[in-house]
């Protein structure tokens, strides 16, 4: 197991983003981008890995027993933190997926607008093995003539 399965395994047993990466190297002074953090966690095959050395993973954990302990002067609860991770990564995400409204392309016609109320959803299709009307273009026979 080399540094770059354990910073992954970290990462994501503590529900650890990039930029929060960033921000705890930060509190040991260790400068490095969200860009170069993201290059550890790829596949060993891709053109972009960089593999982790021990000072990375070694300010990595420092940092990391400051953001989940604290200081002397001011101590966290480590598990409220964690629990702030994952509180933290719910809000991102609802706040990143918020649907936009597009405008249509030339020639189409916009959708129906589709009210959120919860009762005015289709009936759910039934799958049974009931025989079913058919329909217009079922119904057209067709001949062909041979000469």
């Amino acid at each position: 197991m080399n540094n770059n399965d354990i910073f992954k395994k970290l990462r994501v047993a503590l529900q650890l983003r990039d930029d929060q990466i960033v921000e705890i190297l930060e509190l040991v002074d260790f400068r490095i981008s969200k860009g170069e953090v993201g290059n550890f966690f790829r596949n060993e095959d891709h053109e972009k890995f960089v593999s982790c050395g021990d000072q990375v993973l070694r300010n990595f954990l420092n940092g990391l027993v400051i953001h989940l302990r604290g200081t002397k002067e001011e101590p966290k609860v480590p598990s409220e933190v964690i629990a702030g991770h994952k509180k933290n990564d719910e809000a991102a995400a609802k706040s990143t997926f918020k649907a936009t409204a597009k405008a249509p392309a030339k020639g189409v016609r916009p959708n129906k607008t589709v009210s959120k109320d919860p009762s005015s959803k289709r009936p759910a299709k039934n799958f049974s093995n009931k025989k079913r009307e058919p329909g217009p273009v079922e119904r057209v026979k067709y001949t062909i003539k041979k000469k």
